[in-house]
């Protein structure tokens, strides 16, 4: 199974190097810029993991990742938070209220985002098969 990443970031830029990179090693990768455009992706078509700035207008990255915590369906999605240097949260404070799995400053080398994306990846396929191969049986 490839995993369904969605990224979410209203910087053109920081999209599309993330993008790039995270096709290229095979992932089903979609695009929002901004929390809106993703929450109404990610009730279109969960993702399997979520990759988000903090900082966007019209929802941002927490106001999101609330909001997906609230549908119980979505309440153990992985998530990766994206951030401006200067605007961290704790990452502590981020995994216990929110869940959040890892914080990556920017700017960042979309090589170092792929090392955190692999093994989360690598988790949802591995829980996804057994389902599968209930399911065809």
């Amino acid at each position: 199974m490839t995993a369904k990443i969605l990224l979410c970031d209203d910087e053109v830029h920081i999209l599309r190097a993330a993008e790039f990179k995270l096709a290229r090693a095979g992932f089903e990768v979609r695009c929002a810029a901004n929390g809106q455009e993703a929450w109404e992706a990610i009730e279109l078509d969960p993702p399997d993991l979520l990759i988000t700035d903090l900082q966007m207008p019209r929802l941002n990255g927490l106001e999101l990742i609330e909001r997906i915590r609230q549908r119980p369906d979505m309440e153990k999605l992985p998530v990766i938070v994206l951030t401006a240097k200067g605007f961290e949260l704790s990452p502590e404070r981020l995994a216990e209220k929110w869940g959040v799995l890892a914080v990556v400053g920017k700017p960042f080398s979309p090589r170092e985002l792929l090392r955190l994306v692999e093994p989360i990846a690598a988790q949802v396929a591995a829980r996804s098969t057994p389902l599968l191969e209930t399911a065809t049986r």
